[in-house]
This record gives structure tokens, C-alpha cells and sequence, in this order.
């Protein structure tokens, strides 16, 4: 029997590591159930979820070059898929505020401005800047000591 990627099969728990369990299938072969493929949950110890002997449901997840298999049992359990019906109790933050203000992506254009108008304003905000930059870390070089009058 060819062990292929995807499919389910019924095994026995031949032996626990602390990273995992080893897994005997049909056919002889071996394969590693990974200590995070064990259950949903945070599993600290395999013995807590494994015994030897045990008989399990697996799904191969992998299978390398080499001959080592990968198992899952999480995998191998069928969920039902979970529908959520959309959220209706609060509306969209896009329609909290009024248009034009306080929107960060816009950095303060209004809607309708042309393009040489939003230029005009960046370029104008940008020079107030760079000048308060400038002032600011003028007085402040020259090293070690303070500026003397």
C-alpha cells in the first residue's frame, strides 16, 4: 500500500518522545506524529493525549524524499465548518466621520482640490517644517560645550 500525502488512515502508537509520537501504519511503515500536530491545544506532555498501543486516526501531511512520513491527528478529525453571520452592531469607521476631515492617509486635502493645489500645500507644510528643523538644531552643534555670548 502506497502512503500518499492527504490521505486518512488507522494506526498504533509505538512510541512517545517528547517531541511526538511514533505511529505504525498499514503496510509496516512508521510515521511521526509531531508533538503540535497531537491536538488544537497547547499539548506539553504526549502522555498526556497518547498511550502506547493506542489506536488512532492519522492524515499524512508529508512524505520526504528520505521515507519519513508525516502525520497529523488534528488534521485527521473532520470539524464542521463554522458560518458566522456578519457583524451588524456597530458601523464601518469609514462612515463615522463626515468627508474631509481628519483622515490620515489624506494628510488634510479636501476632496476636489486638482492636483497642483495638493502639490502647492504639501510643498508649502514641507518648507514650514524644514525651517522649524532648522531652527531648532541650529544653536545645537559644536560638541562638547554650550554656545557663549
Amino acid at each position: 500500500m502506497s502512503i500518499e500525502v492527504g490521505s486518512k488512515l488507522e494506526g498504533k502508537v509505538t512510541g512517545i518522545t517528547n517531541f511526538g509520537a511514533f505511529v505504525e501504519l498499514p503496510g509496516g511503515v512508521t510515521g511521526l506524529v509531531h508533538i503540535s500536530e497531537i491536538a488544537d491545544n497547547y499539548v506539553k506532555d504526549v502522555n498526556d493525549h497518547l498511550k502506547v498501543n493506542d489506536t488512532v486516526t492519522v492524515k499524512v501531511i508529508n512524505v520526504d524524499k528520505d521515507g519519513k512520513i508525516g502525520l497529523s491527528i488534528r488534521k485527521a478529525v473532520d470539524k464542521p465548518v463554522e458560518t458566522r453571520p456578519p457583524r451588524t452592531d456597530r458601523p464601518r469607521r469609514d462612515f463615522d466621520r463626515p468627508k474631509g476631515q481628519g483622515y490620515s492617509r489624506g494628510q488634510g486635502f479636501q476632496r476636489g482640490q486638482s492636483f497642483e493645489d495638493k502639490v502647492s500645500k504639501f510643498l508649502k507644510d514641507s518648507e514650514e517644517k524644514m525651517s522649524s528643523l532648522k531652527k531648532n538644531t541650529e544653536g545645537k552643534r559644536g560638541g562638547r560645550g554650550a554656545r557663549r555670548s
